[in-house]
């Protein structure tokens, strides 16, 4: 793995966990009022544009870190609107 890989691997695990707290308290609390459904909606939009873009070129770090990203945000997204 050569570094610009992993250079991608390690922004993938940020900019994908970055999800996940506000996931977790979302399961925990069952409080959404303050999260933007609007954002939450561009968000899944995007990362499953990237995840798709991703396999298209054969991606790795893409397809991993947007595969990931694509069940948080699921998750954010379920969570707004199940309790929003």
């Amino acid at each position: 793995m050569n570094f610009i890989t992993i250079l991608g691997f390690v922004a993938a695990f940020f900019t994908t966990f970055a999800l996940l707290p506000q996931g977790i308290r979302a399961i925990k609390t069952k409080h959404t009022k303050d999260l933007s459904l609007p954002m939450i909606l561009m968000m899944e939009i995007g990362i499953i544009l990237w995840l798709i873009y991703g396999l298209i070129i054969n991606d790795l770090p893409l397809v991993f870190a947007n595969g990931i990203g694509a069940i948080f945000a699921t998750i954010n997204l379920v969570m707004k609107l199940r309790y929003g």
